[in-house]
């Protein structure tokens, strides 16, 4: 039996400023961004590797890290923190 890939990012919704830094996660406010962080890799290839990432803290309590890769239509995705 296969097992569930865990740590794979899972789409999320994100509300953000007008700067693009998320101020919601799944309705959740953000209450700081501890960390954020540019990734590019894989520019020799087709399809480059471009992300934004962000760890957060959320009103929650909760650290999130998100990441938005234009890539992708600019779609949202959360990674375990």
């Amino acid at each position: 039996m296969a097992r569930p890939h865990v740590y794979w990012p899972k789409p999320v919704a994100i509300s953000t400023t007008d700067e693009g830094v998320p101020r919601e996660v799944a309705g959740v406010a953000v209450e700081a961004v501890r960390e954020d962080w540019l990734v590019e890799d894989q520019w020799w290839t087709p399809k480059p590797l471009q992300r934004r990432y962000f760890e957060l803290v959320l009103a929650d309590g909760r650290n999130s890290v998100v990441f938005r890769e234009p890539a992708d239509g600019g779609h949202w995705f959360e990674q375990r923190a």
